[in-house]
């Protein structure tokens, strides 16, 4: 389960804030609209009134009663016509929303300048641009200003960060190395030279954290850091604070689709690295998530994920001829391609992958669920992710298969790796709703999968075995989650598990069936489509 759950809930706490301020607005464009819509009413009745005298009754009362309810269509809240009608009405007046936003800061920086943006509540980024020099000994970064700027302030600038993205949270980020951001005089305290001198930029963030957990490594690693660098088209050297090597080995493959050069190891590489340009902090938009309009190409999470397909196509293929070489020996016959072979015969049905828990939130009747699976006409698998299981390993099955069914958890984030128009069901225990939802849910949604969540009923809980029926962990989740993270923790996160009905579920299941039917109609189709156009 997601470590920051109460962090997030005070974050997301101001946010409702806002949320609310927004339906106040929003009633009090409904009752802008009632306006209008009275003052419209009152026209035509006046109109109407105007041409009885002239005996055509009946035919104004046909158009009267036709343009109310046109009125009605147009100018209620939320119609897709309102807007419309509301700029006609109002053609002239200047509107906020058409002006350009303004550049973020630290957009532009200077040569010989230090530009800190603090503005974000995730995370602080800050730009140094000219002679860049490391200093792992003083966990310093040092800008050399040249004259004439070395005698103004620009030289005495000194800023502090943890290139971390959970800036909120002052317990974990307390466990990240924060660097020294110094601007001084040529000759002054920085190193005299350069051991390595780089000739393209380097962005600065740290692997610490909540590091171990695969959600907070995509969500507050990985994906910032494609945010971040992708714009530099992999020239771009990535400098590493709290260093792992484990690290290295399980996100490789994509370290190399966004650098082309060696990372460096901050802390234990005391050598003097000299850049052009540094980016300390990683950018982060949202919840497992990429907003277009701030990001160069307007690229998206969907371009992102085309990223990890890059990422992983050629190790997938090496576990491919992996396999394929020990079916061979195993057999004392040659084999190649015979694993592609097999794979392209079972395409007849649909591929349905259960990520399996151990502890808790497992799925008590999970032999049940692959049966039920089974026979709603899906090729079951169960993956069992672990803290060793090769990423590449899990890309393959979740990237083949169209549908992922688990219970919410850390390992949801592995919805990244399915195609868009895959079937996620995701299995949300007692308590968890909003969580499910914020982390998992709406991220899923803009990745383009078709999300399918299955709230459990109390009596699917194993607490239903433990409290009274009437007992609010049963019956008002919200209350027992207000008295504390720790409370949530204990009773809902580390204290339950999930026994599905399978009468309920296979509803799911059935939906799941068809959507993946539907979707290969339409293939199909334009398939047959694009064949009869071809010239022959």
């Amino acid at each position: 389960m997601v470590q920051h759950h109460r962090a997030t809930l005070l974050l997301h706490q101001q946010q409702r804030k806002g949320d609310a301020t927004a339906e106040e607005g929003q009633q009090l464009v409904a009752e802008e609209g009632a306006g209008k819509m009275k003052e419209l009413r009152r026209r035509l009745v006046d109109y109407a009134c105007h041409h009885r005298k002239h005996g055509h009754d009946a035919l104004l009362r046909m158009l009267a009663g036709f343009a109310l309810v046109s009125c009605l269509v147009l100018l209620l809240p939320g119609s897709p016509f309102s807007a419309a009608v509301d700029d006609l009405l109002q053609m002239g007046r200047t509107r906020l929303d058409d002006e350009t936003p303004p550049p973020p800061p630290c957009a532009a920086v200077s040569n010989g300048t230090i530009c800190c943006d603090r503005t974000a509540m995730r995370t602080d980024v800050c730009v140094m641009r000219g002679d860049v020099r490391t200093e792992a000994a003083s966990n310093s970064l040092f800008l050399l200003v040249p004259p004439p700027d070395n005698s103004t302030a620009a030289a005495g600038r000194d800023e502090r960060i943890r290139p971390y993205t959970r800036k909120w949270e002052s317990s974990i980020m307390s466990t990240i190395d924060e660097l020294r951001l110094r601007a001084v005089p040529e000759g002054g305290a920085a190193p005299a030279s350069c051991d390595v001198r780089h000739d393209v930029p380097a962005v600065v963030f740290s692997t610490g954290g909540y590091t171990g957990n695969v959600y907070h490594e995509f969500n507050d690693g990985i994906i910032p850091l494609y945010i971040t660098a992708r714009q530099y088209n992999k020239k771009v050297v990535f400098v590493m604070l709290e260093y792992h090597d484990w690290w290295m080995t399980k996100y490789g493959h994509i370290v190399e689709q966004l650098s082309d050069y060696a990372p460096i190891d901050f802390t234990n590489d005391r050598r003097t690295h000299c850049f052009p340009e540094a980016v300390v902090g990683l950018r982060i938009h949202d919840e497992l998530a990429i907003d277009a309009a701030r990001m160069p190409g307007n690229r998206t999470i969907q371009d992102f994920r085309r990223m990890l397909d890059d990422a992983y196509r050629g190790r997938i293929q090496m576990i491919i001829e992996e396999e394929e070489k020990a079916a061979a020996v195993a057999l004392g016959t040659p084999t190649q391609g015979s694993i592609r072979k097999k794979s392209a015969l079972k395409d007849d049905k649909p591929r349905l992958v259960i990520v399996s828990r151990n502890g808790s939130r497992a799925i008590e009747n999970e032999a049940e669920l692959v049966r039920a699976a089974a026979g709603a006409g899906f090729r079951v698998a169960v993956l069992q992710p672990r803290q060793d299981t090769e990423l590449a390993k899990m890309y393959r099955a979740l990237n083949a298969s169209d549908v992922m069914v688990g219970v919410h958890g850390a390992a949801m984030t592995h919805f990244l790796f399915m195609r868009p128009g895959s079937v996620f069901i995701q299995v949300v225990p007692l308590g968890t709703d909003w969580a499910a939802e914020t982390y998992y849910g709406e991220p899923a949604r803009r990745l383009g999968l078709r999300y399918m969540p299955y709230k459990i009923k109390p009596a699917e809980s194993s607490l239903y075995r433990q409290y009274a029926k009437d007992d609010a962990v049963l019956t008002d989740p919200d209350t027992v989650n207000a008295k504390g993270w720790q409370v949530t923790k204990k009773v809902y996160l580390d204290g339950q598990n999930v026994r599905l009905d399978m009468v309920r579920f296979r509803r799911r299941l059935r939906d799941a069936y068809d959507h993946w039917a539907e979707l290969r109609r339409r293939h199909n189709a334009d398939s047959t489509e694009t064949e009869q156009r071809k010239p022959w």
